[in-house]
């Protein structure tokens, strides 16, 4: 058995997770995001507890390990987003796991992301394509992505 093999994929609405569970989700991101990237921005952008909100992560026990929310824009698009994985559980597929669950869940949608740079390849290799020129997300350049419904 293999570390990533004791992890528990989890799915749940905002109305669904209880306060233990939330300010583990949203410690991960801030400690990833903020702290370890150095990016001071308003991580709580209020939309985590919006009704089409989907929050998907993986956990060992109660301690989220990788974590991702799903968002429904106004266009009916779905917009991945907050794609974060903890350091210590870094170079183990996970982030790839969170990304077949969440396409799993958008199903036949198209959707969208902003890519780190960086890990434009990653999302490349779920159907995503580079949809416009590189900006900055506070200091970390991004790019925008697209990937169209599925035929």
């Amino acid at each position: 058995m293999t570390v990533a093999d004791d992890l528990t994929l989890r799915i749940a609405r905002f109305t669904d997770l209880d306060a233990a569970t939330l300010y583990r989700l949203l410690r991960l991101r801030v400690d990833v995001f903020v702290v370890e990237q150095g990016d001071a921005y308003p991580e709580l952008d209020g939309r985590d507890p919006q009704p089409g909100t989907v929050h998907v992560w993986l956990s060992r026990g109660d301690e989220p390990v990788a974590y991702l929310r799903i968002l429904d824009d106004t266009d009916g698009v779905a917009r991945i987003g907050r794609v974060v994985v903890a350091a210590d559980a870094r170079g183990l597929g996970l982030a790839g796991r969170l990304m077949s669950a969440a396409l799993d869940h958008i199903g036949d949608r198209p959707s969208v992301l902003a890519a780190q740079s960086h890990l434009a390849d990653f999302y490349r290799r779920y159907g995503y394509e580079v949809t416009g020129p590189e900006f900055l997300d506070g200091h970390i350049p991004h790019l925008p992505m697209a990937r169209p419904a599925p035929r």
